[in-house]
């Protein structure tokens, strides 16, 4: 099962690219983007995956204005052999320069949401740490994922209006991760195992001449699974960032640490503070105030129809609306949000996203169930 990258001197194993390392079932290749308008007027998110034994390509687009409906489009077909085609119907992504600039096209479709944007590039890639993750004897996790952090031009529209993006207005971070991981229908039969709550918070922000960033995955007490900080400059154009992939000058934290203040009845952060905690110095506190929520089952993360990873038909498109404001916060689907956050630490301010997720009982949060909400 050949394809066109099998030219190219980059195989891992004997075996053709096409043939993961892996044989589990949730072996998975995925390309993440979101974009964000600087005063929180928009925020857009795309994503695309490859799951080989599942024999999938997926992808998703959703954009969300305050005071308005977020909009979704979903696609799903059958997996082509060709890695290098990524098209679901009426999307694609184009990888112009690897780590520098790609295109999303989303051509007209009865969802009601097209676009046609560039990703420019104003970081070097990031590679964050491996994250492994068990549940017993079985990795439940066990992926890689790099960050790009940069800027966004072209043209959103939605069903109730268009939105111009603009490099100067429009903030984003591009998410390369493949491993294995969780997604499409459960796995059934064998002995039962009792699930376990996690907690998961992603953080990466935009400062003036650099980028920080933090990724936490807690168990139900608190303890830390996966924790770690990062900063790393921030380049005034995609043509200043150096050659090569890496530019060797991020720092890396010793740990980090965060705290969350909750909407009451919910599992939505109402504020957030992170401490990037250095191997020398002073500890950085940076406070986080939402401004504009994102609901990722919009991304088919959690979605009860359109998850990742699905089975849906050979070609698939679908689409949907829904007012944010109006959701049941504590419904299984609705736990994993993305926030546009205005950031301050003390000295200098910034701007970025906060995602997160906390599933069964979270000690730090007050949870003692699998879905219920902070106390007043």
């Amino acid at each position: 099962m050949l394809n066109k990258l099998d030219d190219f001197p980059i195989h891992q194993t004997p075996e053709p690219i096409a043939h993961p390392a892996t044989s589990d079932r949730n072996v998975y290749d995925r390309t993440w983007f979101n974009g964000y308008a600087s005063d929180g007027s928009y925020y857009f998110g795309i994503g695309m995956a490859i799951y080989p034994h599942r024999g999938i390509l997926d992808c998703a687009f959703s954009v969300v204005q305050p005071d308005g409906r977020q909009h979704c489009f979903y696609g799903s077909r059958r997996a082509p052999t060709e890695r290098t085609d990524l098209t679901v119907g009426p999307f694609r992504m184009e990888v112009i320069e690897p780590m520098r600039r790609v295109r999303v096209v989303l051509d007209d479709n009865p969802s009601g949401v097209s676009c046609d944007i560039t990703f420019s590039a104003r970081t070097a890639a990031i590679e964050e740490a491996r994250q492994t993750l068990w549940s017993g004897a079985r990795r439940v996790m066990d992926a890689t994922r790099f960050d790009q952090f940069g800027r966004w031009s072209g043209v959103v529209r939605h069903p109730d209006g268009e939105i111009k993006v603009t490099e100067e207005m429009c903030h984003g971070t591009k998410d390369r991760s493949w491993g294995v991981r969780g997604v499409g229908e459960r796995d059934v039969g064998g002995a039962p195992v009792m699930p376990k709550g996690i907690m998961f918070l992603w953080a990466p922000l935009f400062w003036d001449d650099h980028i920080s960033h933090a990724i936490f995955f807690d168990g139900p007490k608190g303890e830390a699974l996966v924790r770690e900080g990062i900063t790393a400059p921030l380049y005034a154009s995609e043509a200043a960032i150096p050659p090569g992939v890496e530019d060797g000058l991020d720092q890396r934290m010793a740990t980090a640490r965060h705290r969350i203040a909750y909407h009451p009845g919910t599992r939505l952060a109402r504020t957030a503070e992170i401490d990037l905690v250095p191997l020398e110095g002073d500890i950085r506190t940076i406070s986080l105030d939402p401004i504009l929520k994102f609901q990722m089952k919009g991304l088919g993360y959690g979605h009860p129809v359109w998850g990742q990873g699905m089975w849906k038909g050979e070609l698939e498109i679908g689409g949907e609306s829904f007012d944010p404001r109006q959701l049941d916060m504590l419904a299984p689907e609705n736990l994993h949000t993305q926030q546009v956050v205005r950031a301050s630490d003390g000295k200098s301010t910034g701007i970025g996203v906060l995602e997160q997720i906390a599933v069964g009982p979270y000690a730090p949060g007050g949870f003692t169930e699998f879905f219920d909400g902070a106390k007043a």
